[in-house]
């Protein structure tokens, strides 16, 4: 199998993305010889700040946001009708909560739309109601200029990449024997202490940490490389504590809005390739 060049990715992520790695690339750069592994997965994919970084030739990538891959996938079939219609979308308060309440068949307008709204929301949040519907308030961002050219580049580093709308525990059958695994599941870190497992129960359940825990069992059993980023708490500590190695990065959170509570926080980092 081809390995995986290292070479500087033109693309970047192209969302906002609550929860994104881009605070953590440089110590994973320091971690990770990208030459020593043959393909790379990423089952929670979101923003991509990771899969942008190494730039993989070979890549697997997912999640269980349905409208994030189908605009993975517009993105890496035809970004310039994606573009086509970004161009078209106004970008102040009154078109923005027009735009927000359309449901359009066309798969790159909705795609669009979802870049759009993406961009032009409150804090770039992900938020949907009972009915499915996006409900983010608008983020007063009408200057914010679109990077068609990064639209592009991101299709490039995407024809090698296969893209599923899968649940993390699927994407294993994937994994080959000297694949690197990148595992990055929605928590939250300002609840590491207090109100941990019930505030987490609505994102990523202690039942999915559980099931998490044993799809890294699998990976290490077809001889293949994970790196785990995760919330610094007890139980998580509990439950996936073994013989590999654990970090644990302090960073400044720089999640909320005006008036939010910012602070250190720290962060768990679990790996068998150090």
């Amino acid at each position: 199998m081809e390995k995986i060049i290292n070479k500087k990715s033109s693309a970047k992520p192209f969302l906002r993305w609550a929860g994104g790695k881009r605070w953590l690339l440089k110590q994973l750069e320091s971690m990770i010889d990208i030459e020593l592994f043959n393909s790379y997965h990423e089952p929670f994919v979101g923003g991509g700040s990771v899969f942008f970084k190494f730039s993989p030739k070979s890549s697997f990538i997912s999640d269980s946001n349905e409208w994030l891959i189908n605009t993975y996938q517009s993105i890496k079939e035809n970004p310039h009708a994606i573009i086509k219609h970004l161009e078209k979308f106004k970008k102040d308060k009154e078109n923005y909560y027009k735009i927000r309440k359309l449901t359009y068949e066309n798969q790159f307008k909705r795609s669009a739309q979802f870049i759009y709204l993406n961009q032009m929301s409150f804090n770039g949040i992900f938020r949907v109601n009972l009915s499915g519907e996006y409900n983010v308030p608008y983020g007063k961002r009408e200057h914010y200029q679109f990077d068609f050219e990064n639209i592009i580049g991101v299709s490039s580093a995407l024809q090698n990449t296969t893209i599923n709308h899968s649940d993390f525990s699927k994407t294993v059958d994937n994994v080959k024997k000297g694949d690197l695994v990148f595992l990055d599941p929605p928590y939250t870190i300002t609840h590491n202490s207090n109100g941990f497992v019930q505030y987490n129960q609505k994102i990523f359940s202690l039942e999915d940490q559980y099931k998490l825990a044993e799809m890294i069992q699998e990976i290490k059993n077809k001889n293949a490389s994970y790196i785990l980023t995760n919330a610094a708490h007890k139980k998580v500590k509990e439950i996936f504590d073994d013989t590999d190695t654990l970090l644990e990065i302090s960073r400044a959170s720089v999640v909320g809005g005006k008036g939010s509570k910012r602070g250190k926080y720290s962060e768990y980092l679990f790996t068998n390739i150090i």
